[in-house]
């Protein structure tokens, strides 16, 4: 199912969302409604809280069914709240926006070009995938520049075909090029989805809706 709106009253969804196949993390500032939407999109729990006391979740956490990695600016109060049975991770270097710098989902993750080698491993035991250090269409902030579900995967339209050939092999996911919120590339910032649904920045025109819908196996 695809919802289309707005979070903290922007069209940049991805930045304050994270979310896997069984839970979403939202700002405890989200508006009722938004929650209702996201939770029927998405089909997943809800938790509300903060990070860091910040309401930037999706830049600050990545997510897959298997754990949680998040950044060393979160508070021991925070990730109490988070599910028993959710491993957490915590990236302890400079790179520590860790839902711009990974992309994952239930069989791999890339990171940053530049994260460190302790990154690596904090992220493959959190996540349980095979992690690797890359860029998607020469851009280090992977987590910002694609979406990717157990379906599909949609990147930044500078993505070269080679380079999606590579993508959709290591995640084991058909891959295409997409932009949202009229024209944007940074495609983390501007939806949050799974393999149920999406819930997409309300600045994005059918035709871009249409294609992440495509990329990502949403009918």
């Amino acid at each position: 199912m695809l919802k289309i709106g707005m979070m903290m009253g922007s069209p940049y969804v991805g930045v304050f969302c994270a979310a896997s196949e069984k839970l979403a993390i939202l700002p405890e500032a989200t508006d009722p409604w938004v929650k209702d939407d996201l939770q029927e999109a998405l089909g997943v729990d809800v938790l509300c809280t903060y990070l860091a006391g910040s309401v930037l979740i999706g830049s600050l956490a990545s997510m897959n069914s298997n754990g949680i990695v998040v950044t060393n600016f979160a508070d021991k109060s925070e990730l109490k709240r988070l599910p028993k049975d959710l491993r957490v991770g915590i990236m302890e270097e400079k790179l520590n926006a860790a839902g711009n710098n990974i992309l994952a989902n239930d069989h791999g993750a890339f990171v940053n070009l530049n994260a460190s080698r302790s990154s690596v491993k904090i992220i493959e035991d959190t996540l349980g995938v095979e992690v690797l250090r890359r860029t998607i269409a020469c851009i280090d902030t992977v987590g910002s520049v694609a979406i990717v579900t157990s379906k599909g995967i949609v990147c930044h339209p500078r993505t070269s075909q080679d380079e999606l050939k590579e993508i959709s092999a290591f995640f084991k996911v058909p891959a295409a090029l997409a932009t949202l919120n009229y024209g944007t590339p940074y495609l983390g910032a501007c939806a949050v989805a799974n393999s149920k649904g999406a819930y997409i920045g309300g600045k994005s025109t059918p035709i871009e809706l249409g294609k992440l819908e495509d990329g990502l196996g949403l009918y």
